[in-house]
């Protein structure tokens, strides 16, 4: 084959790919217009579980920080929309917007004294700042410590905009992830996961490589805290800030995929419908969810959408020709 069909049919596939994403997209906004309630529920919870996995794969799957702490920004967003919708009746516009700030300021201040450390103590780390905040709410006058919070504006919001909110907001994160491994900056990021030494000494700046990353995880995964809480319309500490937000992001990666783009919307997909199924297990939903990962790990260490790619080479999102440039 000569280099002209070469690139005739790279061309042709990139065209079918991009057909195929855009009716995707339109067949799931038109979902309000001919699905059930209980489908629109189950489409709020995918999207939004695919935001939250596309930005604990940016950390740990593309970065190498692999946290298990940013369930925090998930009870920001929750608290910070709870306390202006309730304590001081501002709207959800400005939830979002106020959620934003305190993300970006609080990302800050942590990022000095866990950037100093690295691996396995960097994982504990977070998971020490989110268990600090947890107590911080727990012990809190002014948001009800323990007993929560109930989000009475979150009632008036029709689901059909929930749902749109959700698939956009799964959307952007998907785009802005592909967008960032296409840039220079996915370079740095994924050299410094690869050999931080070694990435230093070619150019990259490490703290401020991390600080960017960690600051667009965070915002976005505060975003969807805020988001999911409009929906379930009531904030309790425990729930708000607990672990099973991490774990849920870490199953979603692992098992669709980490380091890749399409893992987390298989990983999302796969997570709601799973918990959906388990629902009327409620103690044994944790064990059967942990046994299904260990399988996968056992039969596709990279997660489904690694042994696809291993084995096909098909990828949906590729971000290969920016590295061979």
């Amino acid at each position: 084959m000569t280099h002209k069909h070469v690139l005739s049919s790279a061309y042709k596939l990139i065209g079918i790919k991009s057909g195929v994403i855009v009716a995707a997209i339109i067949a799931l906004a038109l979902l309000p217009l001919y699905g059930s309630a209980h489908a629109i529920n189950v489409g709020i919870l995918v999207f939004s579980y695919l935001a939250l996995g596309q930005m604990w794969n940016l950390l740990a799957g593309y970065s190498g920080l692999v946290s298990l702490g940013h369930q925090a920004f998930i009870g920001i967003g929750a608290y910070t929309l709870a306390v202006v919708t309730v304590s001081y009746g501002g709207g959800f516009f400005m939830s979002f917007l106020i959620s934003i700030v305190i993300a970006v300021l609080f990302s800050l201040v942590i990022s000095f004294p866990i950037f100093k450390l690295s691996g396995v103590y960097f994982t504990i780390g977070t998971w020490i700042v989110s268990e600090s905040v947890l107590m911080f709410f727990r012990n809190w006058r002014f948001v009800n410590f323990d007993a929560g919070m109930n989000i009475t504006r979150a009632f008036r919001i029709p689901q059909e905009n929930l749902y749109l909110g959700a698939l956009a907001l799964g959307i952007v994160s998907v785009a802005l992830v592909y967008f960032i491994l296409r840039s220079k900056m996915g370079l740095s990021l994924m050299a410094m996961r690869d050999n931080p030494a070694a990435a230093e000494v070619r150019g990259v700046h490490l703290y401020k490589t991390k600080l960017i990353c960690f600051l667009i995880a965070s915002t976005f995964i505060t975003i969807t805290g805020v988001l999911l809480y409009m929906n379930i319309a009531f904030v309790m500490p425990g729930p708000a800030f607990g672990i099973d937000w991490a774990v849920s992001m870490v199953f979603i990666v692992v098992i669709g995929g980490i380091g890749t783009i399409e893992g987390p919307i298989i990983g999302a997909a796969i997570y709601v419908f799973l918990r959906q199924f388990l629902f009327n297990f409620p103690g044994m939903s944790l064990i059967i969810l942990g046994s299904i990962a260990v399988i996968v790990i056992l039969v596709a260490p990279k997660g489904i959408m690694g042994a696809i790619h291993g084995k096909f080479g098909f990828e949906l999102f590729s971000v290969r020709r920016k590295m061979e440039d």
